[in-house]
């Protein structure tokens, strides 16, 4: 499977390499061209508000959204604020895929920034950074809440999307990347 990872803004190359590490065949999406060659995505963290503006000029928006509606996707951080449905905190425009509610920056700036151990539904734990991290506010019916932080979601998973609001990229655990791409490998074509 050949696994696009979106490279116009923020930390794509940790994505990348945690995916190389993986097992999957990784490559930068920056052009309509890359995104038709992805059989599946990655929309990393960052500043989305800088990503939304840079999409719009590239004029990648609505084949991001395309792409997006028919293949596996990870988001994480500002991913996740990518496919919400709801973004607050302010509002901002979003792709509107995924049935959740998004506050931004909502554990704070910068200098709050954390690393934290979760516990999956599973019992796996896993390591957590949480860096400007949005938090999901709302659950839609659709969505399965996969791990908490604090109460509130911060993994979960609909169809064939699997959002995190915290950087896995940034750990040495590659726990959620295997998941995705097992979860990629049983989305049909």
């Amino acid at each position: 499977m050949r696994l696009g990872v979106l490279a116009i803004q923020g930390n794509f190359e940790a994505h990348a390499r945690a995916f190389t590490e993986a097992g999957a065949e990784v490559f930068e999406v920056r052009t309509r061209v890359d995104l038709e060659a992805a059989e599946a995505l990655v929309l990393p963290g960052g500043e989305s508000t800088t990503m939304l503006k840079l999409l719009n000029e590239e004029g990648l928006w609505e084949a991001l959204r395309e792409a997006c509606r028919s293949r596996p996707v990870f988001a994480t951080c500002a991913g996740a604020i990518l496919l919400a449905k709801d973004v607050h905190h302010p509002e901002q425009a979003s792709l509107g895929l995924v049935d959740i509610g998004v506050e931004r920056n909502a554990y704070g700036r910068q200098v709050h920034s954390t690393v934290a151990q979760i516990v999956t539904d599973e019992g796996q734990s896993l390591e957590a950074v949480f860096i400007r991290a949005p938090i999901i506010r709302r659950v839609g019916a659709g969505v399965r809440v996969l791990a908490r932080y604090e109460g509130d979601p911060v993994l979960v998973e609909q169809d064939h999307y699997l959002v995190a609001t915290f950087h896995p990229e940034l750990t040495q655990d590659r726990a959620l990347h295997r998941l995705f791409l097992e979860k990629a490998a049983r989305v049909p074509a």
